[in-house]
């Protein structure tokens, strides 16, 4: 259908009152549309894109801006970012340059229009020039004619890539430049997993991944806020800026600094030297570019101390009843419903790891109403089948005595690291406890679900000093192709390998095929 088809029901809608059901059919057709032209020849079509910005920016209620905003986020802009075979950046910029422009141009855009002006970008040509030229720059750093004091780096807003990138990037840069702050700007779960670091300062920045187009990009000029008020009184050539390809700056089409104190990270690079790397070898391997060859640094986590020392209590409560393994699982999908399999895979799993006496499952009952809702089924069917399970509501519980079972918990992302770090492995979809737990050298095992994309799996698997092992898991074949004992089946197969890898009756070597280096822990060790 034409622009045109779409907008007449767009008017019919607003004068009719939409309800968010008719509002979110009509936007999903209008994203699949613009999707349509450009999966069958490469065509842009402006005009779909337009009627979107005008649906997700014409009501007063910003639930109702939101519900468009996310259909055009997931359905568009992140089809176009997952797609790590042949991400086409020169239309994904076109596509954010349009939605800005378009935003500046409203009532509620004047502080938008005011600070793209400041950096003098006054067309979409103009926002869509400077963000290819972004992706596109290597700057080399010469470390010796520095002064570098303050360094910020953005969020990249989800727990699990800021693990998987921004640790890395914290630790590099900690060993280059011993003297200066480091100072992420982000949300304050950050704290719960790298408080523990005293080099490391959190600036609240709060990012609406639900909210409308204007509420999104409110979150980048707050950071001009914040780096307005944190370099009052600094020379221009005392700081630096470090984008890891952050949804803050919506990829680099967003200006933050001028000069040549702006780097970013081009973590969707194509070029055959990235090959099947993960995020966290992408994210050395530009280090290495921009400021010369340096140990390799897995990704790391920094938790705060009286957290840990609860979970560890715990574990050695359990120890103390007879427990001889604890496997953390979470089956939690950051709201991504598509990464998840089913009750029946996960209730079998579970009584699969069961099987081994004195076996504690650490259950995390998720964020949300759903994922809470699903582990409640859970529960409850192991126990009428006669598995005990104790049930507590913090993620760090006083000390619990049994030796066999399930210890299903509400947890924080910093209780739930915890835990992770004090089990023997760890079990769960592609989300941010995977990293967590490859960042804790604790080994584990990742079932990925709802992309068949080679490069997206190796992206973002699990990177650390410990098995990381994955099962991919083709949804696309329906509920009915999918068999829920088959893939646990794989589940425990990985797992066999891997604690066979812990104990050494296999040697651990450098994995050739994604040349990711196997290393001593004391070898990847810095000083925080």
């Amino acid at each position: 259908m034409k622009p045109s088809y779409y907008r007449d029901k767009w008017i019919a809608l607003r004068i009719a009152t939409a309800d968010k059901h008719a509002l979110s059919e009509l936007a999903r057709r209008v994203a699949d549309s613009f999707m349509d032209h450009y999966y069958q020849d490469g065509h842009y079509e402006k005009g779909y894109i337009d009627l979107l910005c005008e649906m997700a920016t014409s009501f007063e209620k910003a639930r109702s801006n939101g519900v468009v905003s996310s259909i055009f986020f997931s359905s568009i802009v992140e089809a176009l970012c997952d797609d790590y075979e042949d991400f086409q950046f020169e239309i994904y910029a076109r596509l954010m340059a349009q939605v800005v422009s378009y935003c500046r141009d409203l009532p509620a855009g004047s502080e938008l229009n005011k600070h793209l002006n400041r950096f003098h970008l006054v067309s979409a040509d103009d926002i869509m020039k400077r963000a290819c030229g972004i992706h596109t720059r290597i700057r080399s750093f010469d470390v010796r004619d520095n002064a570098v004091r303050k360094i910020f780096i953005l969020s990249r807003i989800t727990v699990g890539a800021d693990v998987a990138i921004v640790s890395v990037i914290v630790q590099r840069l900690a060993r280059i430049f011993p003297e200066a702050q480091i100072i992420i700007m982000g949300s304050l779960k950050l704290k719960e997993i790298f408080g523990g670091n005293p080099r490391l300062r959190i600036r609240e920045l709060r990012y609406e991944r639900r909210g409308g187009l204007l509420e999104r990009l409110a979150s980048w000029r707050s950071v001009l806020d914040v780096l307005a008020e944190e370099t009052a009184t600094g020379r221009s050539n005392t700081t630096l800026l470090v984008d890891p390809d952050s949804r803050i700056s919506q990829l680099g089409i967003l200006p933050l600094i001028e000069g040549e104190d702006y780097l970013y990270f081009n973590s969707h690079s194509s070029l055959p030297s990235a090959d099947s790397s993960c995020m966290a070898e992408l994210a050395n391997r530009w280090m290495d570019k921009v400021f010369g060859p340096s140990d390799f640094c897995y990704p790391r986590v920094w938790q705060e101390p009286g957290v840990l020392v609860r979970a560890m209590k715990l574990k050695e409560s359990l120890l103390r009843s007879g427990c001889r393994r604890i496997t953390t699982v979470n089956f939690g999908v950051g709201g991504n419903p598509r990464k998840r399999l089913s009750l029946a895979f996960e209730k079998k799993l579970i009584c699969e790891l069961l099987k081994e006496p004195d076996t504690v499952v650490v259950l995390d009952k998720g964020f949300g109403a759903e994922e809470a809702a699903n582990s409640q089924k859970i529960t409850e069917q192991l126990m009428s089948e006669g598995h005990q399970v104790r049930h507590a509501a913090s993620g760090c519980p006083e000390p619990v005595g049994f030796a066999h079972g399930i210890l299903a918990v509400e947890c924080t992302i910093g209780e739930i690291s915890a835990l992770i770090s004090v089990s023997d492995e760890f079990i769960g979809y592609d989300s941010a406890c995977q990293h967590i737990a490859a960042a804790l050298a604790v080994p584990t095992i990742t079932i990925f679900a709802g992309s068949n994309n080679p490069r997206f799996v190796q992206r973002w698997s699990a990177c650390g000093d410990t098995a990381c092992k994955i099962v991919h898991v083709n949804t696309l074949v329906g509920s009915q192709g999918i068999d829920p004992d088959g893939i646990v089946d794989r589940v425990m197969d990985e797992r066999t390998q891997s604690q066979r890898l812990k104990t050494g009756s296999e040697p651990r070597v450098r994995d050739l095929s994604t040349s990711r280096p196997v290393r001593p822990r004391s070898e990847q060790t810095v000083k925080d």
